[in-house]
């Protein structure tokens, strides 16, 4: 088996913003397998605020590219990398060559049911008030919005965008930003603006803020949850898990943390980091578990790849010719 890795920059029509960071572009890495003419390809955008960089999961990579082209799997994968990106680029590798190996497309070898189109939500970068209303219209055909939020005037943001988008399920995504009080203090507008989602309000490490909050809205765990092993140590704080594939290392641990969270009376969230098409089609299989779908990010590109995912209705479909498709 060969392994080729290639480091890619994908541009941003235009800079999006969330709590202290800014994207202009997707800066990717690309693993491809290739085994008796079958080709399997994988893409990770890796963790930003875990300092992951496409050099960064290459130079992970390479230290094991020995075993990797000697024929280790998915499973060995989980031992020999840890959760991030680099891993989630070689997971998803091994998923379509595997699919190709076994004429089978991935969602049937993953036990997922047949995939349909998934509803996911449209994100709103955070902006002033009126320009965040003026985005959400934006979205014509969208049927769920999320808004970045930061410290300043989030009240005045979701009031602004449901008065523009009565008709859409809205959540909200602090990435961090709120004290207990500032929560406290929004959380009755939230209610009033039929908000349905709180995703990540509070840093990492500060999740004991929320105990006895009793918040009407759910909370998501976006930043505090990386892994499996994560999942028991939200019970009791957080109502629903956002699992992306770059966090957790691949579709392997994902389908694994989605069962766990179901187990443990948790909601299932599937997320994405910055990518093309290539990184929401292995969400996207595992978007067919989940109550809450957000794989937007290649709309914010000025080009994806070709075949691609597509967006129509407020939906996402990624065809099996995109990846994980038999040979």
């Amino acid at each position: 088996m060969r392994l080729d890795l290639s480091a890619e920059t994908w541009a941003y029509t235009t800079p999006f913003r969330i709590t202290d960071y800014v994207f202009t572009g997707a800066d990717v890495l690309v693993a491809t397998l290739e085994d008796g003419g079958l080709r399997g390809r994988g893409e990770a955008g890796g963790v930003y605020y875990r300092g992951e960089t496409a050099a960064g999961m290459a130079a992970q990579i390479e230290a094991v590219r020995a075993e990797v082209e000697a024929g280790a799997g998915r499973e060995r994968l989980l031992a020999l990398l840890p959760a991030g990106g680099a891993r989630n680029a070689l997971d998803a590798a091994l998923w379509d060559l595997e699919a190709k190996r076994a004429a089978a497309p991935v969602w049937s070898l993953a036990g997922v049911p047949s995939p349909r189109p998934l509803r996911t939500t449209f994100t709103v970068g955070a902006a002033a008030p009126c320009e965040m209303a003026r985005s959400a219209r934006e979205y014509e055909s969208a049927r769920a919005i999320k808004l970045k939020l930061t410290a300043d005037r989030p009240a005045d943001c979701v009031r602004a965008v449901r008065d523009a988008r009565p008709d859409v399920w809205l959540g909200v995504d602090a990435n961090q930003a709120f004290s207990r009080a500032a929560l406290e203090e929004a959380l009755p507008t939230f209610v009033a603006a039929r908000v349905a989602l709180i995703e990540q309000p509070v840093r990492v490490g500060d999740d004991a803020a929320l105990d006895g909050l009793g918040s009407p809205i759910p909370i998501a765990a976006d930043e505090s949850v990386l892994g499996l092993a994560d999942l028991a140590g939200l019970v009791g704080r957080y109502d629903a898990v956002n699992i992306k594939l770059d966090k957790c290392g691949g579709l392997t641990e994902g389908l694994a943390m989605a069962r766990e969270a179901r187990r443990l009376g948790l909601g299932v969230m599937v997320g994405c980091m910055s990518g093309t098409s290539l990184a929401m089609a292995p969400a996207f299989v595992l978007g067919q578990l989940c109550d809450i779908v957000d794989l937007d990010a290649p709309v914010f590109l000025a080009g994806d790849r070709d075949p691609s995912a597509t967006y129509e209705g407020g939906e996402i479909w990624c065809p099996e010719r995109l990846w994980g498709a038999r040979a």
